[in-house]
């Protein structure tokens, strides 16, 4: 190597310099590349604050003649406040800390003897915290150490959570206790708050961002409810037993189960089991409040989630496309399942990445990346730069006679004649799809041929039924399939899809009553003959107006468009896609007061199916030979099962 002399090193030095700060001015890229990137485990996790304020929501819920406050409980860097900076809040508004527990090890939040919280469940503040951000744990209205009244999704609980938004932004007041004590400000933060929580937890982050709050920058909805209507019915037909106000006396507190009963009635009241759409239910609804989302939303749901099933991801992710909300999106192949456990180490990389991006500032590229993860096989994932992918176009497909009763075929053509069915309450869409190839009274199946190239499904789909029934009462479902064998994640599970393990992995700061120490998972796998894909349902008395419903005429014809749930879904070459029209979904949706059978008019029922490049797409794959497949039993996952219902992790 030749020597070099120090003015040698001062010229290459100032040439290196001119260099940078030229390509500094001529691309921009690479300025933003000098800036921050990632936030760094600095701070002391042992050394938190911890704390606790009861902010004032402005509602008297409970009738005792004062405001309620709600607890939110905080922890958070005490470097930053003692030099002068201030931080983001990572929050998690939810009614369980106390009664059921959060996360795959059910914890609950445990306080000491001056009543500061010791272990926050869940991951988010050991990690987050040494990164400079302040977890802040709120409890919902009526629940664990809050005043007022569990209202389901209501104004109370959407209220009880933004108006802790509202004080991290200084627009509200707080007091260091729960009744009376000294008022207190949120002075150590700069009021940019991302929400996140599973299932109920993530469904008031919808809420809340659609008030439109200013300051909550993002949300992360895991596995979250868009409609509360859409939880408890599908287009009238009830999902479940049971309704809002006896979920409010699950998670309600003692004091609460004492001082609420009027509202558990108004919930009761607004929720008639006749499926037909209440002030209650508009109050409810998130999804036609999108446009106020001032929020960035990163989404993540199980495909085959069948307890807030995926018609809320659905339809919430559309209105927020139409409004032009930042979005990306995560959809596994779970059921019910956080994404921290069933792909842990690249979720927590991504949420950390997307923070950082959202609630710091920092220009890591995270938005600029593609806008999909989707599980195609357990624990393979693609990507989707935009989600439906660009190219994605209705395709109309048409059901129609086959050569024996009950199975006909599916494709492009208009098909004519009738099927017929009887509903069996017995029997759910595993029974269905386990005997699509053969002739069964209480369904009819539709097979295409088998496809010459793959077929993907992107999206939500809708089936137009026109059917005519016996009796004065009638549910149907419309059930997509993919024929064909594969392994997929065994959804129909107790665990939805995983396997917990006995040995742990560490993300953070630990402390001797908190720790970052969470059990590994895998997963749990079924060899399956068909996939279901996407199921809708409805009562066939909501067909004119889906805010209430009427008895039917039997023998008369009607016509309904079933919604069904949103997926993504390759079918591949060799398989065949199918349709199952049928009544009762047993343990999915409740049955009718009468057991009819319903005759279907070919001509006039067709599915509508969001396909990656269109009715052109399924053409060509569908070119092939049409033989009727061969006539037996197909093993899939297990029958669904009675889902407990609460929406929770």
């Amino acid at each position: 190597m030749p020597k070099r002399t120090r003015s040698t090193i001062r010229r290459t030095l100032v040439t290196a310099a001119v260099a940078a700060l030229t390509a500094a001015f001529l691309t921009p890229a690479a300025a933003r590349a000098a800036g921050p990137q990632e936030s760094r485990p600095v701070y002391s996790y042992a050394d938190a604050v911890r704390e606790s304020v009861w902010v004032d929501t402005g509602l008297d819920e409970d009738g005792d003649g004062r405001t309620d406050r709600v607890a939110a409980d905080i922890v958070r860097p005490a470097e930053p406040a003692r030099q002068g900076r201030k931080v983001p809040v990572v929050m998690d508004a939810s009614p369980y800390y106390s009664c059921c527990g959060r996360g795959n090890e059910s914890q609950r939040k445990t306080y000491d003897a001056q009543g500061r919280v010791v272990q926050m469940p869940l991951f988010y503040d050991n990690y987050f915290v040494p990164r400079g951000y302040a977890f802040v744990g709120v409890d919902l209205a009526g629940t664990n150490r809050s005043d007022g009244c569990v209202d389901v999704g209501g104004r109370s609980d959407i209220l009880s959570a933004k108006a802790v938004v509202d004080w991290l932004n200084g627009r509200a007041r707080a007091y260091t206790s729960r009744t009376g004590g000294t008022p207190v400000t949120a002075g150590w933060t700069n009021g940019r708050t991302g929400m996140i929580g599973k299932s109920w937890d993530g469904t008031i982050a919808n809420g809340v961002a659609a008030t439109g709050v200013k300051g909550l920058r993002t949300i992360v909805p895991i596995s979250a409810i868009s409609s509360w209507y859409d939880y408890y019915f599908a287009q009238g037909a009830p999902l479940y037993e049971g309704g809002p106000d006896e979920l409010a006396g699950y998670v309600e507190s003692a004091d609460a189960q004492a001082h609420c009963a009027a509202v558990q009635r108004k919930l009761a009241d607004g929720s008639p089991r006749s499926g037909d759409w209440t002030p209650l239910w508009t109050e409810r609804d998130y999804v036609k409040d999108a446009a106020k989302v001032r929020a960035s939303v990163f989404l993540v749901h199980g495909m085959q989630d069948l307890n807030v099933r995926t018609k809320h991801f659905g339809q919430w992710w559309d209105a927020l496309a139409r409004h032009g909300v930042e979005r990306k999106i995560w959809l596994s192949q779970t059921g019910h399942v956080d994404p921290f456990d069933y792909r842990r180490g690249a979720w927590v990389d991504t949420l950390h990445r997307w923070f950082d991006h959202e609630l710091l500032g920092y220009d890591n590229g995270i938005d600029r990346e593609p806008m999909a993860d989707i599980e195609r096989h357990p624990d393979q994932w693609v990507t989707s730069a935009a989600w439906p992918p660009r190219g994605t176009r209705a395709a109309v497909l048409h059901p129609a006679a086959g050569d024996q009763a009950g199975v006909g075929t599916l494709g492009p053509r208009p098909g004519t004649g009738t099927e017929s069915f009887t509903d069996d309450p017995a029997l759910s869409e595993t029974d269905w799809a386990a005997h699509l190839t053969t002739a069964t009274p209480e369904k009819a199946g539709f097979l295409t041929a088998p496809l010459t190239r793959d077929l993907r499904l992107s999206g939500s789909s809708t089936v137009t039924v026109t059917a005519t029934p016996t009796t004065g009462s009638a549910h149907l479902s419309a059930v997509l399939v993919d024929v064909g064998p594969d392994t997929i994640r065994d959804y129909a599970d107790r665990a939805e899809g995983i396997t917990t393990l006995a040995e742990r992995s560490c993300w953070g700061g630990s402390t001797a009553g908190d720790s970052a120490c969470f059990k590994e998972t895998a997963a749990k796998t079924a060899p399956v003959d068909y996939t279901v894909v996407s199921r809708g349902w409805a009562d066939l008395g909501h067909y004119a107006w889906p805010a209430r419903g009427v008895p039917l005429t039997p023998g008369r014809a009607y016509t309904i468009t079933l919604d069904l749930a949103a997926t993504d879904h390759v079918v591949p070459a060799g398989h065949r896609l199918a349709l199952i029209i049928a009544g009762t979904d047993k343990d999915l949706i409740d049955p009718p007061s009468s057991r009819p059978t319903l005759t279907v008019d070919l001509s006039r029922t067709t599915a509508t199916v969001p396909l990656v490049g269109g009715a052109g797409a399924f053409a060509r794959a569908t070119s092939g030979s049409a033989g009727a497949p061969a006539p037996r039993a197909l093993d899939g996952v297990g029958a669904p099962g009675t889902v407990r219902h609460v929406p929770v992790g």
